[in-house]
């Protein structure tokens, strides 16, 4: 074989390992991208039911904050009563 031959043959050789090399990082890349993707997937979804639960102890709040259950709970379990008219001293801040 002449000096240009095996030249030729290094250089084809190099290419393909370079070519060979390519495609198994594109193999990777396209592998990574599909792990990543479903792990999007799942946290998106696990976003949405967050929020469908957060939803839920906003409704729940608002429904147990009401001043009417407020009212029912002070008069019957605590045996609370408004004050008579009497009993309510209003209190003025002092002007300047």
């Amino acid at each position: 074989m002449s000096r240009a031959e095996i030249r030729e043959l290094v250089l084809a050789a190099a290419l393909t390992i370079a070519v060979v090399g390519s495609g198994l990082a594109l193999i990777r890349a396209e592998h990574d991208a599909r792990q990543l993707f479903i792990e999007l997937e799942a946290l998106n979804r696990e976003h949405d039911r967050l929020q469908i639960d957060w939803r839920q102890l906003q409704l729940e709040q608002s429904t147990f904050a009401t001043h009417s259950r407020i009212e029912s709970i002070a008069r019957d379990k605590l045996n609370l009563a408004p004050p008579a008219s009497s009993q309510v001293v209003v209190v003025a801040e002092p002007r300047p």
